[in-house]
């Protein structure tokens, strides 16, 4: 991924209107990360501090994995992203995938 900043990505999703997960659920996610997580680091696809930062922080939001799958689609301004979605896109915040 590239480095998100993490703050502006918040306020934005703070402000979305989105059923927020249950702690059991969060809980749920969180291990199905670390799994993830492990799997990329085996595959030797390290996740960057930026990318960590940025999967904890939809977990504090209580972000549902198919919404953080449509926020990320939306941040890297891919041609399949819900247009609706209040996310701006890096390359409309200035700044450039690498």
């Amino acid at each position: 991924m590239a480095d998100f900043d993490i703050e502006a990505i918040r306020a934005e999703v703070r402000a979305m209107d989105y059923v927020r997960g249950t702690p059991a659920k969060v809980a749920e996610w969180r291990i199905a990360y670390e799994d993830s997580r492990h799997n990329h680091v085996i595959e030797n696809m390290i996740p960057t501090p930026n990318d960590d930062a940025f999967w904890e922080m939809m977990l504090e939001e209580a972000v549902s994995p198919p919404l953080v799958s449509k926020i990320l689609l939306k941040l890297t301004g891919h041609p399949n992203a819900d247009p609706t979605l209040p996310i701006t896109p890096m390359t409309a915040a200035g700044v450039e995938s690498p």
